[in-house]
This record gives structure tokens, C-alpha cells and sequence, in this order.
């Protein structure tokens, strides 16, 4: 089953083109720690899911490429046609000559209405050269106002239209002390509507990502390249196939095939209120977590640890909240790799962090004006923190 992954503005195309780099670098690397067969069905699962072959043989990106300024996809096009290994297709992008200058509201209401037409049927196009469509996964960040308020209602017009399609957006979280004044309004606009529109949200902090380049891996200068290559060598420890079932040597055809719709009992439902929000959190309590596991001696791990009740929330069996996948090919010409994905209550305190920025700008009306002119109320700010409430209340409460 196929992937079609949609990147928005400069941050989804930047990473965009270091996922799909890393996700063929891998799967035609030669020392695998496998046999000959079990490396070409492992190259052969990943090209099924995120490229297409062009006469030629070089393998064409599943990808549709959207900016408001043709800056950044020209740079993204070359470098990935340069690199010989693999390109985008030539009638795959989207892009105009005017950004959205860091407004949500001018990519969400200008932008959007304006292009959806466009947009929308070159990703008809993608997915009419899939064999079997598995869903959407979209790029974006969450501070600026292409990626963010465009890629907002790309995702909805993707549950309008192909509402029994999985779509999962890859948001890239703001630094704290980032450089766009308007951030926290961006940000949680954005997060209220995928909240209604996405299926699922893999989050990356800017600031534990710069962690990462600093600390683990001693860069003194960090770009944003550095960065991005770190997200992308984690979205493809993720995405790249793993095994079906225990024992099985025929890999899964589904890459997202994760339960994300968990709902608690309507008992354990919370009340919104101050006291939740104030709870301090002394565990990190999840509702779900996936485990990755590639290389040698995958089949003899300990998961023990993983599948300790006091984990997770009390109305879940950890046998229902626990998965692992696993693969002997490894990852990367890593011996062994592991990769965790969590639902959990790690981002409660950067989600009401920037939750209270925002609020804190609005209840002085500061910048709102920027927004009300290009028709996002204040009406829609108010719903958006009342959700964005909710959320951090219900997750207080695991």
C-alpha cells in the first residue's frame, strides 16, 4: 500500500526531500545485515509505499509539493534531481509568487479558497497512480503561515475527500524563543483544526530536535539542514517496513496501521477546569505506545519494561496499549535501532505553555487585527483555546 505525502511551505519541503533522501538511501543500501531476498523485498515494500518508477528507472517521489513563493520548491526540486538517486514528479507542484507573511489566517482563508482547486487535483493525480492508497502523510510546521494555515485546510479538504483514507500530519513545534512574534496564535490555530480534520499528529520540538544536534551528536553550528536530516532519520526508522506478525518473514503492506482513535470511558471523561491543568505531572502516562525494533536480535529483546501496567492509563490493559514491529534488516547500517512512538503525556506541558503565550497575547487584543481582516474571528480563537483546553485537561487526567 502506498503513501502519498504532501510537504507545505518552506519547512515541509525542506524536510520533505530529507525524508524521502533517507528512506532511499536506506533501502538501497547494500549492507543490511540480511540476505540478498530479505533486502530486496524490504527495497521493494518501501518503493511500493513512497515512489513511483518513471520509464527512465528513476524512482519518482509519491509526493505533492505546495508553497506560496517558488523559492524553496525550486531548491527542493534540484537537489533531490542532482542527487541521481531518486526525483520529484515534473507536474507535482503548487506554488504562486506571494507568501502568506507568517499569517495563519492569510494562508487558511486567502491562500486556501484560492488554490484549492489546484492543490487538490494534483493530489487527485498522485493518488490515481497508487495501486492501493494508505493514506496521507503531510508536512508542515506550525509557527509560519503557509505551512501552518494552508496546511490546515489542505488537511481538511483531505477528510472531505477521502475520509476513509488515514491522514497524519508531521508538525514541526516552534522554538520558544522563536522569531516570529505571532507563533502562538499560528500554532494553536493549527492545532485546533487538525485536532478536528487529522487522524494523527507526530510532533517534533524544534528545541529537543537542536538538543539532539548539540548534545548527542556535538555540532557546533547547527542549521536547519542538521535538523532536519535528524527528524528525517526518524521518520524513516518509523516508516521504513517491518515484519508483518511474530515470526513472519513477509512485511506489512500497511505503514500506518496504528490504532489512533483510543477514546476513554465516558466515566473518565474530565471537567475542564484550572485544577486540571495545574496537576503536576510526576509520570508520563500514555494511552499507546509503538516500539520499532531493526537489526540483529530483534527476536530476543526484552520488552518487559514496556509492558509494565504503570505505564499507561488505568482503562487500558497494557496488551492493548503495547505494539512492537520488528525487522532483522537493519536500519541505516545501524547494528540495532529502536524507535518508540508514544501518545502519552509528553507534550501537556508545551502544548498549555503555548496555550497560556497565546491567550495572554489575545486577552490584550494584541496582533488580533492581522487575523480578523482575512475572517478568523475572534470567535474562532475563543473555540480554538476552549479545545486546546480540553485537550491538555484530558491528557492531565490519564
Amino acid at each position: 500500500m502506498s503513501i502519498v505525502t504532501v510537504q507545505l511551505g518552506q519547512c515541509g519541503n525542506q524536510i520533505g526531500f530529507e525524508v524521502f533522501d533517507a528512506l532511499f538511501r536506506d533501502s538501497h543500501c547494500p549492507q543490511g545485515l540480511c540476505s540478498k531476498r530479505e533486502n530486496e523485498a524490504y527495497q521493494a515494500s518501501c518503493k511500493e509505499r513512497f515512489f513511483s518508477e518513471e520509464e527512465n528507472g528513476v524512482p519518482i517521489a509519491r509526493a505533492v509539493l505546495v508553497d506560496m513563493e517558488p523559492k524553496v520548491i525550486n531548491q527542493t526540486l534540484s537537489k533531490a534531481a542532482q542527487s541521481g538517486r531518486w526525483k520529484y514528479g515534473q507536474h507535482s507542484c503548487f506554488c504562486q509568487k506571494q507568501g502568506s507573511g507568517n499569517n495563519w489566517a492569510y494562508g487558511y482563508s486567502v491562500h486556501g479558497p484560492r488554490h484549492e482547486e489546484s492543490i487538490m487535483n494534483l493530489i487527485q493525480k498522485e493518488v490515481e497512480k497508487c495501486d492501493s492508497l494508505s493514506g496521507f502523510f503531510i508536512i508542515m510546521s506550525m509557527a509560519g503561515g503557509t505551512g501552518s494555515g494552508l496546511g490546515a485546510f489542505v488537511t481538511q479538504n483531505l477528510q472531505d475527500q477521502y475520509s476513509h483514507s488515514l491522514k497524519m500530519n508531521q508538525i514541526i513545534w516552534p522554538y520558544g524563543t522563536g522569531e516570529i512574534i505571532v507563533q502562538n496564535y499560528n500554532s494553536i490555530l493549527t492545532l485546533s483544526h487538525l485536532y478536528r480534520s487529522s487522524d494523527a499528529l507526530l510532533v517534533h520540538e524544534n528545541d529537543a530536535v537542536h538538543k539532539i544536534c548539540a548534545k548527542l551528536m556535538n555540532i557546533k553550528q547547527i542549521s536547519f539542514s542538521d535538523i532536519n536530516q535528524v527528524l528525517a532519520h526518524q521518520l524513516g526508522s518509523v516508516f521504513q517496513p517491518t515484519y508483518s506478525a511474530e515470526g513472519s518473514f513477509h512485511y506489512r503492506r500497511n505503514p500506518l496501521g496504528i490504532d489512533w482513535q483510543v477514546r476513554p470511558p465516558v466515566s473518565r471523561l474530565p471537567t475542564l477546569g484550572k485544577m486540571s491543568l495545574n496537576k503536576e505531572l510526576h509520570f508520563n502516562t500514555s494511552i499507546a505506545n509503538l516500539l520499532i525494533l531493526r537489526g540483529k536480535d530483534v527476536h530476543s529483546a526484552d520488552l518487559g519494561g514496556f509492558k509494565d501496567p504503570a505505564l499507561y492509563t488505568s482503562w487500558l490493559e497494557p496488551v492493548n496499549a503495547f505494539n512492537v514491529w520488528k525487522t532483522q534488516r537493519s536500519f541505516n547500517k545501524y547494528e540495532k535501532s529502536a524507535a518508540l512512538v508514544t501518545n502519552s503525556q509528553f507534550l501537556v506541558k508545551p502544548l498549555d505553555k503555548i496555550v497560556g503565550k497565546a491567550w495572554n497575547m489575545f486577552a490584550s487584543k494584541a496582533y488580533v487585527h492581522q487575523y480578523t481582516k482575512f475572517g478568523i474571528e475572534e470567535e474562532d480563537f475563543l473555540d480554538s483555546f476552549t479545545l486546546l483546553e480540553q485537550v491538555v485537561a484530558s491528557y492531565c487526567n490519564l
